[in-house]
C-alpha cells in the first residue's frame, strides 16, 4: 500500500514537468524570434553621408547606387552596402613629397627628370587631383588606382614635355603643359575605366639641373631685363604715338579750315572784281575815281595822324588830326610836285 501511494503522486508531477518543458521550448523560441527580428531590423536601416555614396549588392551582384540619406536593406546580409567617398580629393606629388616620411630622393628624380624636344634636360614637378566619378566601376572595375593614375600621369608628362623645346617649358608654356597634361592623363585612365576624374594638374617648380643652374639664372636675368625694356619702350609708345596723332588730327583739322577759308575769300575777291569790272565797262570814268578814292581812304586809315604837304599851301593842312598846327610824326606824308 505504501508503493501504491508513492506511485500517484510521480505520475502527476511528470506529466506537471513535461508540460513545463514545452512551454519553456515555446518561450525560447518566441525570445530566439524577436531577437533575430531586432536584428535584422537593426540592420536593414542604413544611412549615406552626404559625402558619399553607397553601392548596393545583392547575393554578391551589382544591385543599385544610392545617394546620400536613409535607407533600407534586405537584412542577413541578402544585401550588403559599400559606401563611397565621391566628394573627396585626392592628391599626388610627382618629383616631390609632402610628406617626407614617405619621401624617397631616388624616386622622385626619376619621376621629375624630363627630356625636352630640343633634347635638354629639365627638372618637373607637378601635382595631380582625383575623385571618384563612378562609385560601381570604382568598387568592381579598379585596382591599384593610385599607382596606375601616377604611372600614367609620368607617361603623360613625359610626352607632353616631349614635344616642347626647354626654354618654353622653364618659362612660358607651364599652363599650357598643365592643361594638356589633364586632358591626355583622363583620356588613358578612360581606358581603364575605373571610374575616376582628374580634377587639376598643377605645375609645382620647373627648374633646370643642378649643374646648368647658374646658366640658367644668367639667361633668365637677360629675359627679365629684356621685357623691361620692351615694357618701357611700350609705355612710350602709348604715351607718344597717341599725342603725336592728336598733334597731327589738329593740324589736319587747322589745315582744312585754313583751305576752307582761303577758298572762301578767292571766291569772295573773284566775285566782288567781277563786279567791278562789270561797273567799270559801264561807267569807266566814274569807277577809276572810286577805287581811287578806296584805295586812299584804305590806306589813310592805317594811321593816326596825316599832314599833306603842298608848296603852293604856306604851312601845313592837318588831316585826321589834331587841329592845332605842329610838327607832329607823321606815318605817311604824301608830297605833290
Amino acid at each position: 500500500m505504501f508503493k501504491r501511494k508513492k506511485r500517484a503522486p510521480t505520475e502527476k508531477a511528470d506529466k506537471f514537468i513535461f508540460s513545463n518543458a514545452g512551454g519553456f521550448a515555446k518561450l525560447q523560441v518566441t525570445v530566439v524570434l524577436l531577437l533575430v527580428g531586432l536584428i535584422g531590423l537593426s540592420s536593414a536601416f542604413y544611412k549615406i553621408e552626404t559625402t558619399e555614396q553607397g553601392v548596393v549588392t545583392r547575393f554578391g551582384a551589382f544591385s543599385h547606387i544610392v545617394d546620400s540619406g536613409a535607407h533600407f536593406k534586405l537584412p542577413f546580409g541578402i544585401d550588403r552596402v559599400y559606401k563611397v567617398e565621391v566628394t573627396s580629393i585626392h592628391e599626388l606629388q610627382f618629383g616631390f613629397r609632402k610628406d617626407t616620411a614617405d619621401f624617397q630622393e631616388v624616386t622622385a628624380k626619376r619621376e621629375s627628370l624630363m627630356l625636352t624636344g630640343d633634347l635638354n634636360v629639365a627638372v618637373v614637378q607637378w601635382v595631380l587631383q582625383w575623385r571618384v566619378l563612378d562609385p560601381r566601376k570604382f568598387l568592381f572595375q579598379a585596382k591599384n588606382v593610385e599607382k596606375n593614375i601616377r604611372d600614367s600621369s609620368i607617361s603623360v608628362m613625359r610626352r607632353v614635355v616631349g614635344d616642347k623645346l626647354v626654354s618654353d617649358v622653364l618659362t612660358t608654356d607651364r599652363i599650357t603643359i598643365a592643361e594638356s597634361a589633364k586632358k591626355l592623363t583622363q583620356e588613358v585612365i578612360d581606358t581603364y575605366d575605373m571610374g575616376v576624374l582628374i580634377t587639376t594638374v598643377n605645375l609645382q617648380n620647373v627648374m633646370p639641373p643642378d649643374p646648368v643652374k647658374p646658366a640658367f639664372n644668367e639667361i633668365n636675368i637677360a629675359k627679365q631685363e629684356q621685357e623691361q625694356m620692351i615694357n618701357r619702350a611700350k609705355e612710350q609708345f602709348n604715351e607718344v604715338i597717341p599725342k603725336a596723332k592728336g598733334l597731327a588730327n589738329q593740324k589736319i583739322t587747322e589745315s582744312e579750315a585754313y583751305a576752307i577759308n582761303v577758298v572762301n575769300k578767292a571766291e569772295g575777291d573773284s566775285a566782288r572784281f567781277k563786279e567791278v569790272l562789270d561797273a567799270y565797262k559801264n561807267a569807266p570814268e566814274i569807277t577809276r575815281k572810286r577805287l581811287y578814292l578806296e584805295a586812299m581812304e584804305e590806306i589813310f586809315s592805317k594811321g593816326k595822324n596825316f599832314m599833306i604837304v603842298d608848296p603852293e599851301i604856306k604851312g601845313l593842312l592837318p588831316i585826321y588830326g589834331n587841329t592845332m598846327p605842329q610838327m607832329p610824326q607823321t606815318d605817311t606824308q604824301v608830297g605833290k610836285g
